[in-house]
C-alpha cells in the first residue's frame, strides 16, 4: 500500500502528505478529547502568550532550575503519542497547495471510488492517521472525518489522493 497521498488538480503547486510524519507535527488533534468535546478551537496566538505567561512566572516563582517533574511531562508526552489517536486537518495542506481562484471541489480519492466535497467544506476535514498509537496501516494511510465527527464510526478510507477541481471558468 502506498503511504504518501499526493495532492492534485486545480492548484498551483502540487504536493504529496506523508501521514507518517504528522505524529511529530504541533497541528495534531487529539481525537479521542476533540470528538468527546474535551478541546476547544484555539488561538494560536492566545496560546503562545499563556504558555510564555506561565513559563515566565515559573522561571520567578522557582528560578531557572528544570525542577524533576519536566522531565515526568516529556515522559507523559511520549507515552500520548505512543497511544493516542490523532488527526490533522486538512487545511493548511490546501492552502499550500494554493487552490486556483476558480477551484470548487475537493474529491477524495479511494480504493472504493470519490468522494467530493465542496472548497470550504474540504478544508475542515480532519485527516485522522493514528488510532491508539499506530498508522493506519491495511485500510490508510489516512481516513477523512468530518469535523462533527459524525462519520467517526463510519470513515472515508483507503485515501489514495486528493483532487482539486475547478468550477465552469467564468
Amino acid at each position: 500500500m502506498e503511504m504518501i497521498i499526493p495532492i492534485t488538480g486545480a492548484v498551483k503547486f502540487q504536493i504529496t502528505l506523508d501521514p507518517g510524519t504528522w505524529i511529530f507535527d504541533d497541528r495534531k488533534i487529539d481525537l479521542d478529547e476533540f470528538f468527546s468535546g474535551g478541546t476547544d478551537e484555539k488561538d494560536e496566538m492566545e496560546e503562545y502568550k499563556r504558555a510564555t505567561g506561565a513559563h515566565w512566572s515559573r522561571e520567578i516563582m522557582e528560578g531557572a532550575v528544570f525542577p524533576p517533574t519536566l522531565k515526568t511531562e516529556r515522559k507523559f508526552q511520549k507515552t500520548q503519542m505512543l497511544t493516542g489517536t490523532f488527526g490533522i486537518r486538512l487545511e493548511p495542506f490546501l492552502k499550500n497547495a494554493q487552490p486556483l481562484e476558480n477551484a470548487e471541489r475537493v474529491v477524495l480519492e479511494t480504493a472504493e471510488g470519490e468522494e467530493s466535497f465542496d472548497l470550504e467544506t474540504a478544508k475542515s476535514l480532519i485527516l485522522k492517521f493514528s488510532q491508539n498509537g499506530q498508522p493506519l496501516r491495511e485500510d490508510g494511510p489516512a481516513y477523512a472525518l468530518l469535523p462533527d465527527g459524525s462519520n467517526a464510526e463510519a470513515p472515508i478510507r483507503n485515501i489514495r489522493a486528493i483532487r482539486v477541481e475547478q468550477g465552469p471558468a467564468a
